[in-house]
Formats: structure tokens, C-alpha cells, sequence
């Protein structure tokens, strides 16, 4: 019974033993699981760190892109600008050659170049700045000179030089004489004269 009754001890230890090993299996698992959920979050924040780094990283290159593309477009105009108006000086010169050649032949020769000329110029986007008998802007015309006539006051009634536009830019003002109408003063001086003796 001895050896029995120690086998009852030996099988009542390994049953004690037994919940002991659960609880202390259990206990690891929990230790175990805690630290891999503390990973697991620290992992997440590092990959949310990379992931607006990135984010940051793809905001910059795409404001780089913009301000690149941007500054090519400027000098690409730039470029176009001063092309365009080192030809207006050929445009000027065909104007006047065809203004004093009587020549036929060489008129109408001369006359087919400086059409084509002015249309590759129009296709860049350059456009003549109207003149004659428009209203007198400082934004587009140069005033050359001033001549007293019956035309409405600041009206331009002769044109020097030619002005260009190109695309939405002034590039040239137009070079022209202006109207001014002292006949209208005159009176109105004369009629405040007469108020002024009453």
C-alpha cells in the first residue's frame, strides 16, 4: 500500500502540478501576447511614420513638378517674346519698302512676303494694336504728339509706329499723334469770361 499510497501522492503532485502548468502557461501566453500586440503597435506607428513621410516626400516632388513646368513655360515665352520682337523690326522694314517701291513685280513679290511673315507671326499669337480713330490708352499707345482739331478730345487721328500685342502682353506701344480739341475750351474759358464780368 505503501508503494500504492505513494503513487496516490505521486499522481495527487502531478494533478497540482498540472493546473499550475495552465496557470502559468496561460500567464506566458498573456506576457507573450501583450508583447506582441506592443510590437505590433509600434510596428504601426513606424509604417504610419514611413507612410507620411512618403506622403510629404510625393506633396514636395509634385510642388517641385508645378514650379519646373512653370518656369518653362516662362522661358519658353521669354524666348518666344524676344524672337517675335526682333522680327517686328523686319515687319517695320517691309512696311516701309513697300510704302515707297512703285515697282510692280517687286511690290507684289514684296507684298506675298510680308503677308506671310505677319500670318507665321499671327499663329504665335501676336496681334496689331488698333489705332485710327480709337480712344487714346495709355496701356496700349504712345503718345508722339498732340494736334489741335475738331476730333473728339484724345482721340488718335495718325499712326508713327505700329504697337503689338503678343498673346495677352504689350510688347510694343503704338506710336501715335492724339487729339485735342481747344476749340471746345476756348469756349468754355470764353463763357466763363463773360460770367466773371456780369
Amino acid at each position: 500500500m505503501g508503494t500504492g499510497g505513494s503513487m496516490t501522492e505521486a499522481e495527487e503532485s502531478q494533478e497540482q502540478e498540472k493546473p499550475q502548468d495552465g496557470k502559468e502557461i496561460q500567464l506566458n501566453l498573456e506576457e507573450t501576447v501583450a508583447k506582441l500586440q506592443k510590437e505590433l503597435e509600434e510596428k504601426v506607428k513606424l509604417a504610419d511614420d514611413r507612410l507620411n513621410q512618403l506622403k510629404y516626400l510625393q506633396a514636395d516632388f509634385d510642388n517641385y513638378r508645378k514650379k519646373f513646368d512653370k518656369e518653362k513655360e516662362v522661358i519658353i515665352s521669354l524666348a518666344e517674346e524676344r524672337l517675335v520682337t526682333e522680327l517686328l523690326n523686319i515687319v517695320d522694314d517691309f512696311d516701309r519698302i513697300l510704302q515707297s517701291t512703285d515697282v510692280l513685280p517687286a511690290k507684289e513679290g514684296l507684298i506675298l512676303l510680308y503677308k506671310n511673315l505677319v500670318k507665321i507671326l499671327e499663329g504665335h499669337g501676336l496681334k496689331r494694336i488698333e489705332t485710327v480713330g480709337k480712344k487714346f490708352n495709355p496701356q496700349y499707345h504712345e503718345a508722339f504728339c498732340v494736334e489741335v482739331c475738331d476730333c473728339e478730345e484724345g482721340t488718335i487721328i495718325e499712326e508713327f509706329q505700329p504697337g503689338y500685342k503678343l498673346k495677352f502682353k504689350v510688347i510694343r506701344p503704338a506710336k501715335v499723334k492724339i487729339a485735342e480739341n481747344r476749340i471746345k475750351e476756348e469756349g468754355e474759358n470764353h463763357g466763363k469770361g463773360e460770367n466773371y464780368r456780369n
